[in-house]
């Protein structure tokens, strides 16, 4: 490999949010957030944009813009025009963006569960229903969406927050699949809030399909929110973008900035121009990374861990653990008291999902054999009293 994913980078003391929640012993796989170095490509942008002395107000450059719509064009077949780039200081206040200016008031928000909790409770904040639908699994246990109980949801509701590609899953939708969800929301009149944060993280030579370049009609009532923070792990730099083809839609949606989504950050800016535009080697050994970490941590939940079912993970570098065999009050807390590693809660995706757990793969291998050592020594030293 070109780059390194196997250095353990000591985050202690950065003002890391993964690294700073739990106590020393504790081993955070929790957020997704990587524990890999920048891609040499952006820690140079920033550099050589730091070299300059002024950090005023900025925009986003005809440049940036030019270098979003090629990489769109080329990673998706999308295409898209300049204009329809609306630059954000991250995806959450795209949601609440849209769902403010776009959504009628009274009207259901549906959304698949288990879903990210920002994504499950953005509803509230504008006092918009929140209908949740769960995704079944079929017998080779993909999870796929029930259309029939789709468009049941859908009747009256105001729109659908879609994960594409879906937290906490790992789900990739196929373009038929899409194209269902697409035409249910249509027969409805729903708006469609494509949350595509994980886009560029596809495992297997999968390859992502916004929902907005499949048809016109879905692109006309779509908002697309994308990034380079997850696949580029820059999310500290909190810059994403929206794009809304539709000029009216887009307009309602810039005008409910509110006081309360401000404009993007210079370097932040620069980042996502220099992941975008020069990056893509550092993208493709990442991923083949992060697929043999995937298939290793398969192999250990099959072999190692008893009573723990994973279906892999088709794209993020997350997976969602089924601990229901394991007859575990709270697999979290269990795993994060006995095994000192800290997991995401499943409750946190919904109610429902009290016996799963998510875990973040996107770290060094050693990281990740150490995280699962430690959990099957926690299950063979604890379950066994």
């Amino acid at each position: 490999m070109t780059f390194d994913f196997d250095t353990l980078l000591d985050r202690t003391g950065s003002g890391s949010k993964k690294w700073s929640r739990y106590p020393d012993e504790v081993l955070p796989m929790w957020v997704a957030d990587m524990d890999f170095a920048v891609a040499p490509a952006i820690q140079q942008a920033l550099q050589q944009r730091i070299a300059h002395p002024s950090f005023g107000y900025s925009q986003a450059t005809d440049a940036l813009r030019q270098t979003l719509v090629d990489y769109l064009w080329h990673a998706y077949a999308w295409q898209v025009e300049p204009q329809a780039l609306v630059f954000l200081p991250g995806i959450e206040p795209g949601v609440s963006m849209a769902l403010r200016a776009l959504v009628t008031p009274g009207t259901g928000v549906v959304v698949q569960t288990p879903n990210y909790l920002p994504l499950r409770k953005a509803a509230s904040h504008w006092q918009l229903p929140s209908i949740e639908l769960p995704f079944k699994a079929d017998a080779q246990g993909h999870y796929t969406t029930d259309v029939p109980a789709l468009h049941q949801a859908l009747v009256g509701a105001g729109a659908l927050l879609l994960s594409n590609p879906h937290n906490p899953l790992g789900k990739t939708f196929s373009a038929s699949e899409l194209t269902a969800i697409g035409h249910a929301c249509i027969e409805h009149d729903a708006l469609i809030i494509s949350d595509e944060i994980h886009a560029d993280l596809q495992l297997d030579q999968l390859r992502h399909v916004p929902i907005a370049s499949l048809d016109p009609q879905f692109a006309h009532r779509t908002v697309t929110l994308m990034s380079a923070s997850k696949a580029f792990n820059i999310a500290g730099l909190k810059t994403a973008f929206a794009v809304i083809q539709n000029p009216q839609l887009r307009e309602r949606f810039d005008n409910a900035r509110a006081g309360m989504v401000d404009s993007v950050n210079a370097l932040g800016l620069e980042a996502t121009r220099a992941a975008y535009a020069d990056a893509k080697p550092w993208l493709a050994e990442l991923l083949a990374y992060l697929q043999s970490n995937r298939d290793y941590l398969i192999d250990t939940v099959r072999t190692r861990l008893p009573g723990i079912t994973l279906h892999a993970p088709q794209s993020t570098y997350l997976a969602w653990l089924d601990c229901s065999a394991l007859g575990l009050e709270d697999p979290q807390q269990f795993f994060l008291e006995h095994a000192k590693v800290a997991l995401s809660a499943g409750s946190e995706f919904g109610a429902a999902y009290q016996q799963f757990a998510r875990l973040n793969f996107g770290c060094p291998r050693s990281t990740l054999q150490e995280g699962l050592a430690r959990m099957e020594r926690s299950l063979r030293g604890t379950l066994k009293r």
